[in-house]
Parts: C-alpha cells; structure tokens; sequence
C-alpha cells in the first residue's frame, strides 16, 4: 500500500536535514529539550519520545531512564544510532522507523511521552496526540516543547503571513498552542499552561497530564 504523500514529502524532507541538523538546531534547541527531558523523567522512567530525529536529547537523559525513540526518517534515526553507540548511551533502548499516527506500542506502555520541536509539523496533530496519549499510562503525561504562534494581535498576524516561510526552515509560526488545549481538554486529559523556556521564551513547555 502507498503511503500518503505528505508522509513521503516529509520522509525526504528530513533526509535532505539529517547531515546538517545538528549545525543548525544543537545549541539553539539544547536549553528547551534539557527542560523537557526533566519534565518527562519526572512521571518515571519509561519514556517515548516521539520525532526523536538524530538524537540530539538522547544524552540529556538519566542513565536510570528507559527511553524509546521513534521517528519517520530512517536517515535521522542512522545519526541517533550513531550516538548511541559512540557515546555509550545505555538507557536508549530501541529506536525504530515509525509513523507518530501509527504508533507500535500496546495501550497505558508509557510513563511519560515527550516530542519536541515536532508537533506543530506534523501533517496530523490531532492523530498524533491521540496516540501519544493511548501508550500513556494514567498518571503520565506528555510534554512538548515548540514553538507556539500569538494567540491574538499583530505579531500573530505576522506569523500568519510569516507561515509559509517559517515551515521551511523547520518552524510553525501560526500554529497556537489553543488548538493543543482543546484538543487536550475534550479528549479528558489535564492541561498545565504553557511555561517560556529559553530563549527568551520563545520555546514554549506545554504538559498534558492523563488522570489517574
């Protein structure tokens, strides 16, 4: 069976950043992914993280952790296993070609579930999120971290116009962090508001939390 051609567009899409991601985004990316490794880690230590790409978050974690990896770009995940390797990392322990609306884990197998600079890219957030929150356990839950467009005034009315551009390079830049709420508060799950990580807050940290 085919598979859709937003999935192949961004399969090549990623394949064309694999060897030049960690240039780009390493150090601007590192302060908001340590925050949220840490508040993923606070649930327990079995953790997915979703568009795990080449791994740059994969150091950041405990060595007690139990992390699995998934991400759509087989040439991603080849510089992920590459560190894995070389650095030693023990506490990774899979890292598979997966689609995040298709996600090959049994119900509740997950105490907490990161993605990050992710869900405001992929072709189906909602999917996405609902499967994120079908391997968490009750009492996890699942942290982002993006970068979330203005919910009202004219800078949201520059990122609108700004969209097509930011999409490019790798952002959302109209994508509101709202859209995640609701979604999160019809769907039953808590939502903590969305805390500014570095820089300058222009990551945002949003947690949704899945009753106990």
């Amino acid at each position: 069976m085919a598979e859709p051609a937003n999935v192949a567009l961004m399969k090549k899409a990623y394949g064309r950043w694999a060897p030049v991601y960690d240039i780009v985004y390493d150090k601007l990316t590192e302060p908001a992914a340590r925050a949220a490794v840490a508040a993923v880690e606070a649930n327990g230590p079995r953790i997915l993280e979703v568009g795990v790409g080449t791994g740059l978050s994969l150091g950041y974690y405990k060595p007690t952790s139990e992390v699995h990896g998934i991400d759509l770009s087989a040439d991603m995940l080849e510089r992920a296993r590459r560190k894995v390797a070389t650095r030693g990392l023990r506490h990774v322990k899979s890292l598979d070609v997966m689609d995040a609306t298709h996600l090959a884990f049994a119900d509740e197998s997950f105490d907490g579930v990161t993605a990050q600079f992710l869900i405001t890219l992929v072709p189906d957030p909602e999917g996405t999120l609902a499967e994120m929150a079908r391997v968490l356990r009750p009492g996890g839950s699942v942290v982002l971290v993006n970068h979330f467009g203005q919910e009202a005034g004219l800078l949201a009315s520059l990122e609108t116009a700004a969209a097509k551009l930011s999409g490019a390079i790798g952002w959302s830049s109209d994508f509101k962090a709202s859209r995640i709420e609701r979604w999160a508060t019809g769907h039953g799950l808590d939502v903590v508001p969305p805390r500014p990580v570095f820089p300058a807050g222009f990551f945002k940290i949003l947690v949704l939390r899945k009753p106990a």
